[in-house]
């Protein structure tokens, strides 16, 4: 029998993504959670301004999970038709394990919103972490053979390692260093919020076992030090706003720039310490308002049907904190917030 040889070019995906920003967007929706297309389509176009390597719809800020087929098909087409085709987007793949119970249901259905993804113009995939494996038996075997299966389509996977607050499974040393070694695989993105030893153990595996990969930091609360701990790219909710200041970033690490570097991290920080806060998954309505306040969208736009209510004191405190870090566009638009 031939031996199968991936079509995956992990080189490629190197130069394309190096030092490169990749938001990951939000959904624009109204009050009763439909797509605010005006918004949308002002969202996209402001992205193509932007300096960024490309974008991550259908992940977690997207609420890819949640979204209904139509509202997520929408949303993919129109930002690949939207970006230029030099800037990738990746798509969130995976199944609400809320909805699917058995195991093979999961999987079929994980694997059907890949294929939706790729037919309607992805790149690459960034796998969800398979949590209704979380706690059943034999979860180290089911968590490779899922990721075996989306290797199957032979197109770019991006692994996702999620804190398990947020929906993630804390993969052990041995299942990571499985699915690092799928041809397919062209890195991960690590989103654990506050362990930063986790981080950075698997900083140092990487590095030692799989220097090929891309470590990708989803780390919005440690962004700067998650680049010094050898972060090549970052796909973060952080990044739906205030792009260029975050790209920024990026360059001056990697150009070896320290003061430039050290500036705009204090800058950044401040943005994640006003977005990434308790409860945390107000974090998305939180960074819909930041866009709000640069004007990208209306307020109208700004809703998360799936998030905890925020208080106003909440948006008053990010209008200030933008000003602080010189990213506020004109005058509030606090009313209906």
């Amino acid at each position: 029998m031939a031996r199968h040889v991936s079509r995956v070019k992990i080189k490629d995906w190197r130069r394309k993504l190096h030092a490169g920003l990749i938001p990951a967007v939000p959904a624009t929706l109204g009050k009763s959670g439909e797509l605010h297309r005006a918004a949308h389509d002002a969202y996209v176009q402001y992205m193509t301004r932007q300096p960024i390597a490309g974008v991550a719809v259908w992940a977690h800020t997207g609420r890819g999970l949640l979204l209904d087929a139509e509202t997520r098909a929408e949303v993919l087409r129109s930002w690949r038709s939207g970006l230029p085709r030099y800037q990738c987007v990746i798509a969130g793949a995976g199944a609400n394990a809320a909805r699917e119970r058995d195991p093979e249901r999961y999987c079929l259905a994980a694997l059907g919103m890949a294929e939706e993804a790729l037919r309607l113009g992805a790149d690459a995939l960034l796998v969800y972490p398979p949590t209704l494996f979380r706690d059943l038996p034999n979860r180290d075997t089911r968590i490779v053979d899922y990721h075996r299966r989306f290797a199957e389509l032979d197109v770019p996977l991006v692994l996702f390692y999620l804190y398990e607050a947020a929906g993630g499974v804390g993969y052990s040393p041995e299942v990571l260093d499985a699915l690092l070694r799928l041809p397919q695989v062209i890195g991960i993105k690590m989103a654990t919020l506050d362990s930063v030893m986790t981080y950075q153990d698997v900083a140092r595996r990487i590095r030692r076992t799989q220097p090929d990969k891309l470590l990708i930091t989803g780390e919005d609360r440690f962004l700067g030090y998650s680049l010094m701990c050898g972060g090549d790219a970052a796909l973060i909710g952080m990044g739906a706003a205030c792009c260029r200041l975050q790209a920024d970033l990026l360059q001056a690490h990697a150009a070896g720039e320290s003061e430039r570097f050290l500036e705009l991290s204090r800058r950044t920080d401040i943005l994640a310490a006003h977005t990434f806060i308790a409860p945390m998954e107000g974090y998305i309505r939180r960074m819909l308002w930041v866009l709000v306040l640069q004007g990208v969208i209306p307020v109208e736009a700004a809703y998360d049907p799936w998030g905890p209510d925020l208080p106003k004191s909440e948006y008053r405190a990010l209008e200030v904190a933008l000003r602080e870090i010189g990213e506020a566009a004109g005058a509030s638009r606090e009313k209906g917030a």
